[in-house]
């Protein structure tokens, strides 16, 4: 049974699951209303990059709701 386990192959990520990854962590690091408007831009040239490709909706909206979640807490500690 360990064995079994041992030989299973782990999927490897496609280019768009670490784009969504980095724009991801980029906001999430984001301390000031700059930074937070930089990552607006990388969400945007993001939904312009992958439309291009289809890419699922859900992570246009985890990425618009990350970025709303980050600029309420960014705007908290001002």
């Amino acid at each position: 049974m360990l064995n079994e386990l041992n030989n299973k192959v782990m999927p490897t990520q496609t280019t768009i699951d670490k784009s969504y990854s980095k724009v991801i962590a980029t906001i999430k690091s984001c301390k000031t209303k700059s930074q937070l408007e930089g990552a607006s831009s990388m969400v945007r040239n993001f939904k312009n990059l992958y439309k291009r490709v289809g890419y699922p909706k859900v992570l246009s909206y985890s990425l618009d709701e990350t970025l709303k979640q980050q600029y309420i807490i960014t705007r908290c500690q001002l």
